[in-house]
């Protein structure tokens, strides 16, 4: 049986999970590879940013049987940690996390232009790309030989 407490307590319920809803953000994920290496700029207000692109294939198959594949160019900012230009060389795949947003202009020509724009909130490397950004340490001679002592002891 249904009481007015209970009806109380479960309209609260609902009242509180639409209030956290709107407290929270609009979160998306795309995965692309990186179509040239990333660039730092430092703003007027000294702050850095890391700025790449992105491709995004999608293939599919036609009613008639023909493979189509379409590549969209997406624009993206990482605010966070501008090290990480680094390592977000041309050819890794990459698994961002953030927001998107447009943006409108005309161009010299007075044509109109749109883009999007990805900001992102977290970078997860993949593979692919170049990454001569951060050496390996190199081991020392006697260290050298000790690694290949270990090796041969394993057992599989």
């Amino acid at each position: 049986m249904k009481t007015a407490k209970n009806i109380l307590t479960a309209s609260e319920k609902q009242l509180k999970s639409i209030l956290q809803l709107k407290k929270t953000k609009t979160i998306m994920e795309i995965t692309g590879r990186i179509t040239q290496d990333a660039s730092t700029f430092t703003t007027k207000s000294d702050k850095q940013v890391v700025n790449f692109n992105i491709a995004v294939n999608e293939r599919y198959q036609t009613k008639a049987g023909e493979k189509k594949e379409i590549t969209e160019y997406i624009r993206c900012s990482y605010w966070i940690a501008p090290a990480v230009a680094a390592v977000l060389t041309k050819g890794t795949i990459v698994q961002l996390f953030g927001r998107i947003s447009t943006q409108a202009w005309q161009d010299s020509d007075g044509n109109p232009k749109a883009s999007l724009q990805f900001h992102t909130s977290n970078i997860k490397i993949l593979g692919g790309g170049s990454r001569g950004s951060f050496p390996k340490p190199e081991l020392a001679g006697n260290e050298k030989q000790q690694t290949r002592q270990q090796g041969d002891d394993l057992p599989f």
